[in-house]
């Protein structure tokens, strides 16, 4: 009896000395490991999403919200930023990457970037994906209603927007945006983007100058009311805007143009000199998976980068082509450049050429 009594009073000393030595870890893990600063766009991520990755790991998640690119790089450039996640976008987070601000945590390594397909698994800044995972991205294309056109369907070609055909003449609506009309146009006519060469800029000024006959307006907001109104039957948008209209006019097309288009990505990286590399590791992986990178999508109404979410998808947007790319026309997804400062310089001459009717 008293040989029980002992082993009972043994177990309950060993029990105590557990719940203390767990205590004692979850506090030191709490003060130290169990951390993750996410510094990223204004509601860009569900905050159930958030919650479950915290359920899920125990990592407690501190999110800090950044306005532009520019406001974040000068934030993480600060020693001792404590950031561990960044969300640039592709010319920022290729400018991370050749600066020397991104840790590299090697993420094509990662157990669930297996799912990325392509072409985010190797995108021109971050080709080994050595520093970077895909997040959730975008193109620039262009909308048209089909009763315009009495039903017809038009070519997959950015031909209906610069030599459209007559029902759409001064019913288009363009971007007010030197860089994707001036891609647009260079796509269109088989000229790289950043291209200097004059013959070149003379070609697209022209092509520029002749589609104005038939633009409507040039403007960067309101594309969606201008389509709901019916003031254009066309109009270049990005692929979220064109979503958006698509909700009330099942009618309305979005066209991914065979010569090519423009798409932006959103990014996953981590800072150098970030204080939880390990806990943003864990966070990246994660969000590799398709549960959570369709709550992503479901919440921001943009398409993310990785295969096998599209079951997890609202109908809404697992059904838009808009949205839902079709795989097949990922070849002709154009990523965004950053061009040579010469480059740079001419692009804007031109368009400023064409803005002002020289």
């Amino acid at each position: 009896m008293g040989s029980l009594k002992d082993t009972l009073r043994w177990l309950a000393a060993c029990a105590c000395l557990l719940a203390a030595l767990t205590a004692t870890l979850a506090a030191a893990r709490a003060q130290d490991g169990g951390e993750l600063v996410l510094y990223n766009w204004p509601n860009y991520m569900p905050p159930s999403l958030l919650a479950r990755f915290e359920q899920e790991t125990g990592i407690r998640i501190r999110l800090q919200i950044y306005e532009s690119n520019e406001q974040m790089l000068a934030r993480i450039r600060e020693p001792g930023h404590g950031v561990d996640v960044v969300v640039p976008t592709d010319y920022a987070a290729a400018r991370m990457i050749r600066e020397g601000l991104a840790e590299p945590i090697d993420v094509a390594a990662m157990d669930n970037f297996r799912h990325v397909a392509a072409p985010h698994d190797a995108p021109p800044y971050d080709p080994a994906r050595r520093f970077s995972a895909p997040f959730l991205w975008g193109t620039v294309g262009f909308s048209y209603d089909t009763k315009a056109l009495d039903g017809a369907e038009v070519e997959d070609s950015w031909a209906v927007l610069f030599d459209p055909p007559d029902a759409l003449k001064g019913r288009i609506g363009m971007l007010d945006d030197e860089v994707e009309v001036f891609n647009a146009a260079a796509y269109y006519l088989g000229i790289g983007p950043c291209t200097s060469d004059t013959a070149a800029h003379s070609r697209i000024l022209e092509l520029l100058k002749r589609q104005a006959a038939h633009v409507a307006d040039y403007a960067s907001t309101g594309t969606v009311t201008r389509m709901l109104t019916g003031a254009v039957s066309a109009h270049m948008q990005w692929n979220s805007s064109a979503h958006r209209v698509r909700q009330s006019r099942a009618n309305v097309v979005y066209v991914y143009p065979k010569e090519g288009i423009g798409w932006w990505q959103d990014n996953f990286l981590v800072p150098a000199g970030a204080p939880h590399v390990e806990n943003a590791r864990v966070f990246i992986d994660w969000m590799m998976t398709p549960r959570s990178a369709a709550e992503a999508s479901n919440f921001a109404g943009y398409m993310n980068a990785v295969s096998g979410s599209s079951r997890y998808l609202e109908p809404g947007l697992r059904d838009d082509p808009a949205i839902n790319m079709p795989p097949e026309l990922a070849v002709r997804l154009r990523p965004m450049e950053t061009c040579p400062p010469a480059a740079r310089d001419m692009r804007h001459r031109t368009w400023q050429a064409f803005r002002s009717g020289d």
